[in-house]
């Protein structure tokens, strides 16, 4: 139970960082998988259904920008850091991408058997053709927010990329439940047990993240998601889809 749908996005910058490279963040070439989703999601999501990215084509050339940029060594607790006051600051080279422009092609899959989806695809379509969203979504980080508009399908590359292999590419993160590896708090949406509209609050569980690579190659300006990634992803998850 499927519907697929094709979102052209862009910006003026992204970074969709690498996370085999710890000290400096330096950018994919092209969207992930991941972040693909992360946009999809900041337009339109509710639990019932999961994005499933098909494919990513590229529009414009690859380019890539040098910038310094403040930022703070440690991750954030359960007090809040002042960050002008604070000595956890430190300057870092970030290699990032200029002028991007992508056409996203994803499914919108249930997870929840006895929801309908015909009701989410036109929501969703409704929110495409008028640009609106939950929150403004981004192209990797926060401060790279990105526009998005409905495709045609028909666009054409500023560039032709036949063939060019970019190595393993991060494709999405599952977070496992696991009482043995606690390492992290994740809520997990279920539908009512009586089919009834009633909320139903998250669960919290404790558990892990688990990150999904892919070698990546560009065909043709395309770049072809394995469907196979995510049967892994849901059981791992634990998802019956």
């Amino acid at each position: 139970m499927q519907s697929r749908f094709l979102v052209k996005v862009g910006g003026d910058f992204a970074c969709f960082t690498d996370p085999n490279l710890k000290v400096e963040r330096v950018s994919y070439p092209v969207m992930t998988p991941a972040a693909a989703r992360g946009i999809l999601e900041a337009i339109f999501w509710k639990p019932a259904f999961r994005w499933e990215i098909r494919s990513i084509t590229v529009l414009k050339p690859i380019k890539t920008l040098s910038v310094m940029r403040n930022e703070i060594k440690d991750r954030q607790g359960h007090s809040p850091i002042i960050v002008e006051a604070t000595k956890q600051r430190q300057q870092r080279v970030s290699l990032i991408l200029k002028d991007v422009e992508y056409v996203i092609a994803a499914d919108m899959t249930l997870v929840w058997k006895d929801k309908g989806i015909i009701g989410c695809r036109d929501q969703f379509r409704r929110k495409l053709e008028r640009g609106a969203c939950h929150h403004t979504p981004y192209l990797g980080t926060r401060e790279f927010a990105a526009w998005f508009e409905p495709a045609t399908g028909d666009e054409t590359p500023e560039v032709i990329i036949d063939s060019q292999y970019l190595g393993v590419m991060l494709f999405d993160t599952a977070y496992v439940k696991s009482e043995s590896r606690p390492d992290m708090r994740f809520l997990r949406h279920k539908p009512s047990q009586d089919g009834s509209p009633t909320h139903v609050p998250p669960e919290v569980r404790q558990g892990y993240q688990h990150y999904l690579f892919f070698p990546a190659t560009i065909e043709n300006n395309q770049i072809a998601i394995p469907a196979e990634k995510y049967r892994e992803l849901y059981e791992l998850e634990g998802l019956d889809v």
